[in-house]
Formats: C-alpha cells, structure tokens, sequence
C-alpha cells in the first residue's frame, strides 16, 4: 500500500502542473484577445473620429457636426453620437436586430470582447420613444462605458457642468439633463422602453428617481422624454445606471 501511495504522488504532481500551466495559458490567451481588441477600438474609434467637428469652440457650449453620410458608410447601423462631460464617453452609437451583437462586435462588425456602445434595439428613433436606453461594456481601461461609474461620485454629481449630456442624431441635436444616477442589482426595470399608459410611466419616473444617490433637485413629468445609459458592475453583480431628461431639442 505504501509503495502505491508513493507511486501516486508523482502523478498527482504532473497532473496539477499540467492544471496549472492549463490555467496560465488559458488566463494568458484571454489577455492576449482582450488587448487585441482594446487596440482595434482605439483605432477604429481614432478613425471615426474624423467625422466629429466642433465648431464654435469660444461657445460656452460648442457646437458640433457629425458626418452620419460617411458614418453610416462605415457602419449602417449608426443610430447617434453620445458625449457624458466629466467622462471618456465620447461615442458613435449604433443599434443592431438585438441587444447582443454589440457586445462582442465594435463598430468595424469585427469580433471583439470590448463590444461598443450601443442602443437598444427595442427603440425606434422616431421621436416617439419615451426611454432610450443606451448601453456599453464597463472596461477595465476606461473606454466604452468604464468611465460611467464616475458619474456616482459625489465630484462628478456636485459639477453642474457634468450634468448635461449631448446626443446628436442625423436630424436633431439633443441635451439631457442628469435626474438619477445610482447602482442596483441586475434586472429589466429600468430598461423599459414601452408604456401602456401615463400613469404606468409616472410611476416608473418615481422609482428610477428615488433610487438616485444624488438630488439633483431635477423635476420629471409624464411629458418629458428621457435618456438610459447602463453597464455591468462588480463583476456583473450589479448595474450602474444613469437617468437623464431631455431639455433641448434642436
């Protein structure tokens, strides 16, 4: 028995090594992937970038133009540009046939495991929604929406200037201003795009509002038109999440 018990030792040795280095290679390959297509954003999102003038930079509040011919050239699934103050998210949007191609395509169509941003599919973007819910992967090197759990922070919340978010779509230029930012568990709540009545959306008004842990003293009524952005946390074990209402449309 003890000859045996001797003879087992060296094979327990290999077969955890082999774990081990199966483990590293796995670990290292999966690094390898994801600054590979950290990389391929960065490019792509220099390139795009080209078609984003400011104009009027003097303004207190520049005015940008955005070439959606040549976007939607590179991509036809080019919905919007979103930029949050206080943040990197300086984003061409775009809006597949689901919620789950963009996780893991950026704008290229190319695999990636950093996705880009991306609105939800359910929204039509003609002026008829009530809830645009945009949504992007939290990164660990701050693009895409990596930078959004900023916006709980009582820094970003107390800068007025952080609390106007611009959206530019072909035909209008949208301002939104911040009512709610807070982090909850993962569910379908906020994400609702579709109302059956004022009173069911009153009622979802209230409840994404109170869950703010910010006041930001905004006031949100069933006329107003509002503005989602969502991304994982913790691992995937909550959500930080953004509410903003329109206030100007141009």
């Amino acid at each position: 028995m003890r000859k045996k018990k001797r003879k087992l030792k060296p094979l327990v040795i290999v077969i955890f090594t082999f774990i081990c280095l199966g483990g590293l290679i796995y670990s290292g390959y999966n690094i390898f992937v994801w600054l590979k297509s950290v990389k391929s954003n960065d490019e792509i999102k220099q390139e795009i970038d080209d078609y984003i003038k400011i104009v009027d930079t003097e303004s207190e509040v520049p005015k940008y133009i955005i070439d959606f011919n040549s976007l939607e050239k590179e991509n036809n699934d080019t919905v919007a540009y979103l930029k949050v103050n206080g943040t990197n998210i300086d984003y061409i949007i775009v809006k597949g046939n689901d919620n789950s191609y963009y996780l893991n395509h950026n704008f290229g169509k190319e695999y990636s495991v950093a996705g880009w941003i991306f609105a939800d599919y359910h929204n039509k973007y003609d002026g008829s929604d009530k809830n645009l819910v945009i949504y992007g992967h939290n990164t660990s090197d701050g693009s895409m929406f990596g930078t959004l759990k900023d916006t709980l922070s009582s820094a970003w919340q107390k800068n007025n200037k952080n609390n106007e978010i611009l959206f530019i779509t072909r035909d209008n230029t949208y301002t939104y201003q911040v009512f709610s930012t807070y982090m909850i568990e993962p569910e379908d709540y906020y994400i609702n795009t579709e109302f059956k009545s004022d009173e069911e959306y009153e009622k979802f008004l209230r409840t994404i509002k109170s869950r703010s842990n910010y006041d930001y003293g905004v006031d949100v009524l069933i006329s107003d038109k509002i503005l989602t952005l969502s991304t994982c946390s913790d691992n995937g074990s909550k959500r930080v999440v953004l509410h903003a209402k329109l206030v100007i449309d141009n």
